[in-house]
């Protein structure tokens, strides 16, 4: 195998990806792209796409491009051309947003299925992408249905989240739920739905993950929180404990002019999450609503300006109303609010198990 051997307890997870999620069918063309650091996970995939008899085009990123990237590479770009579907399964590393964000313009111009694995870990194909799919394709069906005709969002939490937002009725709510189609690619793991507000004041506490290179060299921040200042929808004031963090996430989002303005609200909809973990590609589908700063992914949500940057920011345990309707408290969704069949009573269930089969979670798109 060129990625290795597969770790057999990795190989639900990838079959979920492969078959459920991407639906690949035999004889369909797959670009796999991976570095060597994924090489476990990027194994179990290259072993499920043999097995449902698919022509993988397998690439290693060390072995055509230098890291960071700071360009999609050529063989990369080149196989994603002649792919039906593509996969792209790497750890992050500062200044190569450009690059992803390059590989996903490919990818949208060309609606293919595809599936974003940034920061992908063994541990979350263990938990994340051994989930029920489908539930939390209705849960998030349900509430793209909602905020279209909602007026406003209320966000706030014990660690000091306070913010409004409101909506433009324009602009499109994307779910990206891992059922993945050639109009909308994913994350994965999956479990998001997320617009372009039209305008977020208030107190953002990110005492959870963010996104972009901060997840690597950060970390979790509960510890030393980001406290930022939003008003009419950009990014005003910021505060935290650690100089360094501050100064380079300030400077990040100042790279160019929208690099401070609010791009994506989401919501976080894998049923089966109750913790984040400190990877952002899990926790961001943790129950819960979360902002990213920049690019505001206007192929998909319509909206009509751009950035080079987008990094998500991440809080914990949030309350949350739609108009006048709390539909999550402390962080798990109130399911009597929603119509999800047999599990619609009460909260959310408890953490997914690894060595279950009856499982609730799910992932979003973040280059």
């Amino acid at each position: 195998m060129f990625f290795g051997a597969p770790e057999p307890d990795l190989m639900p997870g990838a079959v979920t990806a492969i078959e459920t999620c991407l639906t690949i069918a035999p004889g369909e063309r797959v670009a796999l792209i991976a570095d060597q650091a994924s090489a476990a996970v990027a194994a179990s995939l290259e072993q499920a796409l043999v097995d449902r008899s698919a022509r993988p085009d397998l690439i290693l990123v060390e072995a055509v491009s230098p890291r960071p990237m700071r360009s999609a590479p050529a063989a990369v770009i080149e196989a994603l051309e002649a792919a039906d579907a593509g996969i792209l399964c790497v750890q992050p590393q500062e200044g190569e947003l450009a690059a992803r964000m390059a590989i996903v313009s490919t990818v949208e111009r060309r609606r293919i299925r595809y599936a974003h694995m940034i920061g992908v870990t063994p541990r979350i194909m263990r938990e994340g992408m051994r989930a029920d799919y489908r539930l939390v394709d209705r849960l998030s069906a349900q509430l793209c249905t909602r905020m279209q005709a909602a007026n406003r969002l209320v966000v706030r939490s014990r660690g000091g989240t306070d913010l409004v937002a409101t909506f433009d009725r324009s602009l499109a709510w994307v779910k990206t739920s891992g059922l993945i189609s050639p109009r909308h690619w994913s994350n994965l793991p999956a479990g998001e739905v997320f617009t372009t507000p039209a305008s977020v004041d208030g107190t953002f506490v990110c005492d959870g993950t963010a996104g972009d290179y901060f997840n690597a060299k950060y970390g979790t921040l509960e510890g030393t929180p980001l406290v930022l200042g939003i008003s009419g929808g950009r990014l005003v004031d910021a505060a935290c404990e650690r100089e360094d963090l501050l100064k380079d996430f300030w400077t990040y989002c100042h790279t160019d002019g929208n690099s401070n303005r609010v791009g994506e609200l989401a919501f976080g909809t894998n049923l089966g999450l109750r913790e984040m973990i400190g990877i952002l590609l899990q926790d961001e589908k943790v129950p819960g609503v979360h902002l990213a700063f920049g690019d505001p992914y206007g192929g998909q949500t319509g909206a009509d300006w751009t950035s080079r940057t987008h990094v998500d920011v991440l809080t914990r345990g949030c309350d949350v109303w739609i108009d006048d309707e709390q539909v999550i408290e402390e962080g798990q969704y109130l399911l009597d609010r929603f119509d999800l069949g047999d599990r619609s009573e009460g909260h959310a269930s408890g953490p997914a198990d690894p060595d279950s089969s009856d499982r609730l979670t799910s992932g979003s798109r973040t280059p």
